[in-house]
């Protein structure tokens, strides 16, 4: 957003008053400014502005009991109701752990915080929500009926901001530095893949390449990467639910994972979205954003784990599913016959 005139806080409520209905990305989307922007123009009114303080957050957020944890990128939303516990921080990522909720939290990424309050009749909806420093949203936190709201207030005056003014500076992320997947050497790019013994290694391996994990599933060949049809996540949901078979269902941004372990009950296409609404998981995810599918085989010391990963037409991870595991355990058989018996395409056209 830097270098663009960005309308005021008040031109920003004006046109917000033209069009209530419109849901809040797709509005700031129309003014051309973030969500965070939009957020921020409420401040002294319905926001207070928050330090975007991961340790001071972790430290009190459990004491509000249960919430409904939220993260999203474009195409797929993720949440999840329970308790922030079993939590680890962490400079370069933090973890919670829980039952329930399950993050990685990056928070150097961080840049803004607000608490936000909507009436909504005689009830009133109270959130914590984060956004990097572009002004995307990277973690909500909504409180529930059963939420403790004098923690909350409690929290809310630890972390609030000295700054409650109505306007924010945004910044664009710049485009990342990438290998030519033509220049890398496969041979070692194999070799290092083969060489695994933890999945989070991978991340290392990218990192030494220049590559992202786009064009390393892309690259290594069938053995451990194979194109899919583009139903081939709506097929596995599906027969998950009716096998009761237990997945890991991640969705990410650059400041925060969320993960759901689990089985999944029921699985309802409306329109172009897929939806999970059980008892403590929910999920939206527009298929229609999905332009790859990918089988992924990683090496581990307990054998291999295989991965199914949604890409969008710009080469982005919207969603991955594994077959939910322990460190330490080997895969789930039924998992990995799931996602090997699912259609594949030719890998010419799976770009």
């Amino acid at each position: 957003m830097t270098g663009i005139s960005k309308p005021s806080p008040e031109e920003i409520l004006s046109a917000r008053a033209e069009n209530p209905k419109l849901r809040e990305r797709e509005f700031a989307r129309l003014l051309n400014i973030s969500e965070a922007d939009y957020v921020a123009a409420h401040c002294g009114d319905t926001v207070i502005r928050i330090r975007p303080d991961v340790d001071a957050l972790l430290k009190g957020i459990g004491a509000l009991g249960e919430v409904m944890a939220l993260t999203r990128n474009e195409s797929a939303v993720h949440e999840k109701i329970g308790v922030y516990e079993n939590i680890k921080a962490g400079e370069h990522a933090a973890l919670v752990l829980g039952e329930q909720i399950d993050l990685r939290i990056f928070p150097k990424v961080w840049a803004h915080g607000f608490t936000v309050e909507k009436r909504d009749g005689e009830e009133v909806r109270r959130s914590l929500q984060f956004f990097d420093k572009a002004g995307e949203a990277v973690h909500k936190i909504h409180l529930r009926p059963a939420s403790d709201l004098n923690a909350y207030y409690a929290l809310v005056e630890t972390m609030r901001s000295d700054d409650q003014s109505r306007s924010i500076e945004t910044v664009a992320y710049g485009a990342k530095e990438l290998s030519n997947v033509e220049d890398i050497n496969r041979d070692d790019f194999r070799n290092r893949w083969s060489q695994m013994t933890d999945v989070h290694q991978f991340v290392g391996i990218l990192r030494d390449f220049k590559l992202n994990r786009h064009q390393a599933v892309k690259v290594i060949g069938e053995e451990y990467a194979w194109p899919l049809g583009a139903q081939a996540v709506e097929a596995m949901m599906t027969k998950a639910t009716e096998t009761a078979l237990p997945i890991m269902c991640f969705v990410g941004n650059c400041g925060c994972i969320q993960i759901h372990s689990g089985p999944i009950h029921e699985v309802k296409p409306m329109g172009p979205w897929l939806n999970v609404m059980d008892p403590t998981f929910h999920l939206h995810l527009r298929a229609d954003h999905i332009r790859e599918v990918w089988g992924v085989r990683k090496p581990t010391k307990d054998g291999h784990v295989t991965s199914l990963e949604a890409y969008d037409a710009s080469g982005e991870m919207i969603i991955q599913f594994f077959g939910k595991r322990h460190e330490g355990e080997g895969e789930r058989a039924d998992w990995r016959s799931l996602v090997e018996s699912l259609p594949r395409v030719p890998q010419s056209t799976a770009a």
